[in-house]
């Protein structure tokens, strides 16, 4: 049987800290592409999602998640420079500080609506919705343009 050339499969963690003040997790990539995101990355063969976003965001920071709601997938082929990827993007909680681990060189709690730091991937789109979703309970709906482009 033929396979389908198809995008990869990631997932990303938007990673709440309740008593650090209300902050988010972000890590700065040792790989390329270089600079800060939220922690993440690929879905390995025989694993679901979920699972794989509870073990990158440990491998990454350290930290034990529970996922806590499901902000959406993000599919744009030009989201990752490395090629085409599909990230399906989870809210979780956890307690005490994150470390960097395994390919993160730093890890960092910032909060949410003042990020000063450029971040790689689409993940200041991601974390547009992650305020959205805080602001009105959901995910913002979806539109596309007369190009069948995501807004």
């Amino acid at each position: 049987m033929h396979r389908p050339d198809t995008p990869l499969l990631t997932v990303d963690a938007i990673i709440e800290l309740p008593e650090q003040g209300g902050g988010i997790v972000l890590i700065k990539r040792m790989n390329p592409p270089h600079g800060w995101a939220l922690p993440g990355g690929f879905v390995d063969a025989g694993e679901s999602v979920e699972a794989a976003a509870v073990r990158e965001a440990e491998e990454e920071t350290g930290l034990k998640v529970s996922l806590t709601a499901l902000l959406g997938c993000y599919s744009d082929p030009r989201r990752d420079p490395r090629g085409h990827t599909a990230s399906i993007v989870y809210v979780a909680t956890s307690r005490g500080l994150p470390r960097a681990r395994s390919d993160a060189s730093q890890a960092c709690i910032a909060n949410p609506d003042d990020i000063t730091v450029h971040l790689v991937f689409d993940h200041e789109r991601i974390l547009a919705d992650y305020r959205y979703f805080l602001a009105h309970g959901s995910a913002p709906q979806w539109r596309m343009d007369k190009s069948r482009q995501l807004l």
